[in-house]
């Protein structure tokens, strides 16, 4: 069964074709598909993940699954949440999709460190939230919601990952998220989390696997 991803970032892609492999679903990103990106303008990461899967179901008449996904952090009142892919304003050099992306993930967690700079209190989770439809009208989407519990560093750790992961310390673990590799990370990610209870949703609802 093909699902439309309702996302561009192919590192997200790649985790989450890992994470679906086993009930036979496999990802195609919607821009191979050329579909173009929905509007997010909600304040929460299901509202948002729901208008994405809409959006993606309707132009390719089909199923579709999207991931609202960021960092929550206590200290900032849950910021930068659903803005976290952009939460820094930053101008983006004219080059590939992944070369802006790592420049506005830099951006992203200079500002973090400058507003938590002397806060002691740094706990934060990734939340995912993950939503999948059988159509655009679908009555019944399927929701999970996974959160993955840390705290924040004082400066980089790290080569992997994306995002915050170099920031994101994972106490359970005793390294960031960007120090694990792609097996440890998709075993304990708040994507994992959420993937595991979508699955079991999908099997029982929709009936695959």
């Amino acid at each position: 069964m093909q699902l439309v991803l309702a996302s561009n970032n192919a590192k997200k892609l790649a985790e989450l074709s890992v994470l679906f492999a086993p009930v036979g679903m496999r990802l195609v990103a919607q821009g191979a598909l050329g579909i173009g990106e929905a509007e997010e303008p909600h304040l929460t990461f299901i509202e948002n993940a729901l208008a994405k899967a809409r959006h993606a179901a309707q132009q390719d008449s089909g199923p579709a699954l999207a991931d609202d996904s960021g960092l929550c952090v206590d200290a900032l009142g849950g910021a930068p949440g659903v803005v976290s892919a952009h939460y820094a304003d930053v101008a983006l050099p004219a080059a590939d999709r992944e070369a802006q992306r790592r420049v506005q993930d830099e951006a992203n967690n200079r500002l973090l460190l400058e507003r938590l700079h002397r806060v002691v209190d740094r706990r934060a989770r990734f939340v995912s939230t993950l939503v999948a439809l059988r159509s655009a009208t679908d009555p019944e989407p399927l929701v999970a919601i996974g959160r993955w519990e840390g705290r924040i560093l004082e400066a980089p750790s790290g080569a992997g990952g994306f995002g915050y992961d170099p920031l994101m310390f994972i106490p359970a673990l005793g390294k960031t998220v960007a120090a694990l590799g792609p097996a440890e990370k998709n075993a304990h990610s708040h994507r994992a989390i959420a993937s595991r209870q979508l699955l079991v949703l999908m099997r029982e609802v929709w009936g695959v696997g």
